[in-house]
């Protein structure tokens, strides 16, 4: 049961890190545009910085080749850079080249079952089910990782789920209910992950009763 972080935000992934609960973190280019980083030099600095077991760096290109020649640029900063592939035909093949390699790989942007076969297929390490982009179209997301969770077991697939587009901490903990090896939060749900309105109101009653007994 893995979090990573979805941000390209260094001080909030530093704020975080310091917990001890954050095991990885995922980028895009729409949080690095966002954030107004250089990418290589983020990913750099993150891998300089930080013990994460992975941290994504996603690649360009319109035909595998060019999204391995920019992989490659990547995978030189550390044996934790995982390398994040579009699934289309061409990211898969890309995907397959990297994987013979020993790169640890991210296929992204997974909306159906039938994906998520050919992505273990070409050695992906993790599948990225877009939980929260499914939710926005009418189908389940949730659902989608138990039906690629399910497939996985019964199959022995190799490749871990990553549940992605997370928006809340409810769907957190069903996606990891239904198989999902990691989740990926915005370090809002994060924050909201230990966070209870029960949890307070108890507290504030022990504190009370604290200062009764000093």
């Amino acid at each position: 049961m893995k979090i990573f972080l979805d941000t390209a935000d260094y001080n909030a992934i530093a704020e975080r890190a310091a917990t001890g609960l954050v095991d990885g973190i995922t980028t895009n280019p729409t949080l690095v545009r966002k954030s107004g980083v250089d990418y290589k030099e983020f990913i750099k600095t993150l891998v300089s910085d930080f013990a994460f077991e992975s941290i994504s760096a996603e690649v360009d290109g319109e035909d595998a080749g060019q999204m391995i020649a920019n992989a490659e640029e990547y995978i030189p900063l550390g044996s934790n850079v995982t390398i994040k592939l579009p699934l289309t035909k061409e990211g898969l093949i890309a995907c397959r080249h990297l994987s013979h390699q020993n790169v640890t790989t991210n296929v992204t942007l997974c909306f159906s079952a039938a994906q998520a076969v050919m992505a273990a297929k070409a050695g992906a390490t993790y599948i990225s089910p877009f939980v929260g982009r499914m939710n926005d179209n009418s189908f389940s997301g949730v659902e989608l990782v138990r039906a690629i969770s399910s497939l996985y077991c019964s199959q022995g697939a190799q490749t871990k789920v990553l549940a992605a587009s997370l928006r809340d901490v409810h769907h957190v903990s069903r996606c990891l209910l239904y198989g999902a090896h990691v989740v990926t939060l915005p370090p809002a749900v994060f924050d909201k992950m230990y966070n209870h309105v029960l949890t307070d109101a108890g507290l504030d009653i022990f504190e009370k009763d604290f200062q009764q007994i000093k």
